[in-house]
């Protein structure tokens, strides 16, 4: 799979930091793909947001120690309705 990694400068401006092609989602890879973006001159990360990907927040924390992790909100609203009974996702999701 292709990961993106995308910023986005103070000034609003977004910018495709890095992209990376990985066969597995592992800390191992996600370090890698954090350490490439860190030797490139990235000196501080205050917010990364990412879907539930294995091993990401581990790596984040070690490469990144300061920066916030959040969860994106659609990843966690697919979770919650995959286990809401149909009926029920129409009221969740107003």
């Amino acid at each position: 799979a292709v990961y993106i990694a995308i910023g986005i400068k103070p000034n609003g401006h977004k910018e495709v930091i890095d992209y990376f092609i990985a066969p597995n989602e592992n800390i191992e890879d996600w370090t890698e793909l954090l350490q490439s973006m860190k030797s490139r001159g990235l000196e501080q990360v205050e917010l990364f947001l990412s879907d539930g990907v294995v091993g990401m927040k581990s790596a984040l924390a070690k490469t990144y120690p300061q920066a916030h992790f959040q969860r994106c909100l659609v990843h966690v609203m697919r979770n919650i309705c995959a286990t809401v009974r149909v009926e029920d996702r129409e009221a969740l999701m107003n």
